[in-house]
């Protein structure tokens, strides 16, 4: 798997049409990123609202991702408050072809790098398939340390570290440093789309990707000029898409792809899970003014 968890893990929205989920939405979603070059796909990560949904609404839009994707591997974000839960959700991703588990530390007590652990060391036990480390302190609170990535990787079943965005001119580093406690064979993924570019070509491995939920063609030819060595064009290629990535910075990626497909016409109105609200009439003219700027109309 970890040889899978490379170059574009596209995450698609989790649509909802009135508050109810909206399984032929999601699964149009996942066929749109398998025919755009996605190497494989992450439902029900952050972009898929996984929190907001209970066990029967992750279970259907499993076997809705799962049918539509093709063949093409579904990593499935399994994340919940307590260990038992996030037991049960593996279960059922497993159980429904997922071929690994995305995984962030939940809570809503601040949790501590033991209790972190045991967390990946109880999935761990229970799982079958692959596990990704997911460190997303903005919605969790929670920020692993350099020695927690090392400790929780060398966990056999852990094949890739989902790392946050790091601050503008350390990307590089903070990419080495993160390679630098990961075992042999540990991919190194990115996530904040703004810097995955400049991300991949310091040597991280996937880039765990909004954009490319939606729109990943555009993704595709980044990541495709990272393989062929053509660092110069990735980066451009990324830059020409900054009103997008301004956008994201600004509102969240969340909102800011949930109003581009509501534009496109690819979800029904309101997307989200309430009480999530979508973007405001000002911002998503905003949206439909980058997608225009960065020829992401069709």
């Amino acid at each position: 798997m970890a040889d899978v968890l490379t170059s574009l893990c596209a995450f698609p929205l989790t649509p909802l049409a009135d508050d109810t989920l909206d399984e032929s939405a999601l699964a149009a979603l996942v066929s749109r990123a398998v025919a755009g070059g996605a190497d494989s796909l992450g439902v029900l990560g952050s972009t898929g609202v996984y929190p907001y949904l209970n066990r029967d609404e992750r279970r259907a839009a499993l076997d809705a991702a799962v049918g539509a994707a093709g063949g093409v591997p579904v990593v499935a974000g399994v994340g919940a408050l307590r260990t038992r839960d996030v037991l049960r959700y593996a279960e059922d991703a497993q159980a429904a072809g997922a071929a690994g588990l995305l995984v962030a530390p939940v809570s809503y007590q601040r949790l501590g790098e033991e209790e972190v652990y045991r967390l990946f060391a109880d999935l761990h036990s229970a799982a079958s398939v692959p596990i990704v480390v997911y460190d997303n302190p903005t919605t969790t609170g929670f920020t692993f340390s350099d020695a927690l990535y090392a400790r929780v990787a060398e966990l056999p079943r852990v094949a890739s570290v989902k790392i946050p965005p790091p601050p503008a001119g350390t990307v590089a580093d903070r990419v080495a440093a993160v390679r630098r406690v990961l075992p042999a064979g540990v991919s190194l993924g990115i996530s904040g789309d703004w810097v995955a570019a400049e991300a991949l070509v310091s040597g991280a491995d996937v880039w765990y990707s909004v954009l490319g939920g939606l729109f990943p063609e555009k993704a595709k030819a980044i990541t495709g000029a990272v393989a062929a060595g053509d660092r110069g064009k990735a980066l451009a290629l990324s830059e020409a898409l900054e009103p997008m990535w301004a956008l994201f910075r600004r509102h969240g990626s969340l909102r800011t792809v949930a109003a581009a497909a509501e534009v496109l016409g690819l979800v029904t109105q309101s997307p989200l899970p309430r009480p999530l609200l979508g973007l405001d009439e000002t911002s998503r003219a905003d949206v439909e003014a980058a997608l225009r700027e960065c020829g992401l109309e069709g």
